[in-house]
């Protein structure tokens, strides 16, 4: 009996101990899911200026290339001023050269200031559009700026020879001189002419005289934009006598056939 009861009692014991293996033990807590950071937003792409296009420099012309170039084309040269006309309203008429021709800068865009800077001798580059008017071949429309560096000043070519002939529009606006011209009568034992037909009066008025030269005779003009009344030129002139020997200077213009514009006079 006491076996008996010692046996329930070891099995009591051993299903007591079974109860307590099988509890089960809290289970572990699982960690929280990571919460994912956000992607990072990514930067806009940068904006690509545009590149800047640069125009072209103008290609520059000879002078025979803008002898031969077509009345109303399109001109770019570079040049040498010679002299000027009176400034006026921003604009200013240019006799220039280079080595090898002479240009007529006609009404040019020129600020007063930068009137002030085309003193002889000074390179510019100009853009404009050939034109021709009453046979006078000039630029047009023109503009212009200033060149640094080297000087020019054309020295004068005697025309003597080259009066009466195709030849010599061929230097037409250059620099020019003649020689031992004798003052030929205008009209009524007049030496000069106010205006071309004698109707202005001094100190407004261009002077038109004739030359004879070798036989022929040729007027010349007293520009009063480019040589004033006052000067020593256009009082020259009004000072000649029909009968005088003359020499000038000036430039080759043309209407209608040559008409100097004289920059000198000297009497004999």
């Amino acid at each position: 009996m006491k076996k008996y009861f010692a046996l329930l009692l070891a099995l009591s014991m051993v299903f007591a101990l079974c109860a307590c293996g099988q509890a089960a033990a809290p289970a572990a807590t699982e960690a929280p899911a990571a919460t994912e950071e956000p992607a990072a937003t990514e930067e806009p792409a940068a904006v690509e200026e545009p590149a800047t296009v640069e125009e072209p420099a103008a290609e520059l012309m000879s002078y025979a290339d803008y002898a031969a170039a077509d009345v109303d084309a399109e001109v770019n040269i570079e040049c040498y001023v010679q002299a000027k006309q009176s400034w006026w309203d921003n604009k200013v008429t240019v006799y220039a050269a280079d080595e090898d021709g002479a240009y007529f800068l006609y009404d040019m865009a020129c600020s007063e200031e930068d009137n002030e800077k085309l003193v002889p001798g000074q390179k510019i580059r100009v853009h404009g559009f050939k034109g021709e008017w009453a046979g006078e071949v000039e630029v047009m429309d023109a503009t212009f700026e200033f060149v640094d560096g080297e000087s020019y000043i054309a020295e004068a070519l005697d025309v003597a020879a080259l009066l009466g002939t195709d030849e010599l529009a061929a230097h037409m606006n250059q620099f020019i001189s003649v020689s031992d011209a004798v003052v030929a009568d205008k009209g009524d034992g007049a030496a000069f002419f106010y205006n071309w037909d004698n109707s202005g009066e001094d100190g407004n008025s261009d002077l038109y005289f004739d030359l004879e030269v070798n036989g022929a005779v040729y007027t010349f003009v007293v520009r009063r934009y480019l040589t004033a009344p006052g000067s020593e030129v256009y009082e020259a002139v009004k000072n000649l006598q029909v009968g005088d020997t003359v020499d000038v200077e000036g430039f080759l213009y043309w209407y209608e056939g040559p008409q100097p514009h004289i920059s000198s006079i000297v009497v004999k």
